[in-house]
């Protein structure tokens, strides 16, 4: 079965400084029916702009990735981490028992970045920092695994049995994702524009996807992230 999510018809916010999308329930927007997919529970398309950001928060007991899609992410946390990050590159903090931190755009651009939530499969896991400067070429055509579980073997990995992928996919090509049995995914197009199993998505949509293989024509240069997890 596959879903076709509509950006437009998200919840959505303007702070000024910051312009959100937002996937599941989140802060002013609430909908009962849309609190979360399997595990995972916060999608949140950020836009920061210049010389703001998040200032230091609090956090426990979820598993947070940020995935940067334009500009400088720059984090802070009381673990005494303090990291740049830029296109293409991937963080994760694992909140567990409780952390501080803080997420900026100390750049010139705008900042355009995923945060991800996903809850762990326990509470009260160690808090823990990582992050990783992935090639951008490695995900050209071809999809990258940038997160898995602990006994996964992604680079990052993470307190649950989820898989995160990435991907940019030329105009006019194809690929597959297959989907096994008890196992669901949610697909972002975070830039272009794909048919996928003849649904059309355009930036900023997304896809639920319940045990079924996909194939993805890209319809211009397409960029892909896609959560992978169990029923």
């Amino acid at each position: 079965m596959l879903k076709r999510i509509d950006h437009t018809k998200m919840g959505s916010s303007d702070l000024g400084w910051l312009k959100s999308k937002f996937h599941f329930s989140f802060a002013d927007y609430y909908n009962p029916s849309n609190l979360n997919f399997g595990t995972l529970r916060v999608i949140n398309d950020d836009l920061v702009e210049a010389g703001t950001g998040f200032d230091t928060h609090p956090h426990r007991d979820m598993e947070i990735v940020s995935y940067v899609v334009n500009g400088e992410l720059t984090h802070g946390d009381s673990m005494g981490n303090k990291r740049t990050l830029s296109r293409g590159h991937v963080q994760y903090m694992s909140a567990g028992t409780g952390v501080l931190h803080s997420e900026h755009n100390f750049g010139e651009e705008l900042l355009r970045f995923l945060q991800i939530w996903i809850i762990p499969n326990k509470k009260g896991c160690e808090p823990n920092y990582g992050d990783y400067l992935f090639d951008w070429n490695d995900r050209k055509n071809k999809w990258l695994h940038i997160v898995s579980s602990i006994e996964g073997n992604a680079p990052i990995k993470i307190n649950q049995d989820s898989n995160l992928f990435a991907l940019e996919l030329d105009k006019d090509q194809e690929i597959d994702f297959k989907v096994g049995k008890d196992r669901q995914a949610y697909l972002v197009q975070i830039e272009g524009s794909s048919d996928i199993n003849s649904i059309v998505l355009n930036m900023r949509d997304a896809l639920e996807i319940t045990e079924e293989d996909i194939k993805i024509k890209a319809l211009e240069t397409s960029h892909f992230l896609v959560v992978e997890m169990k029923k």
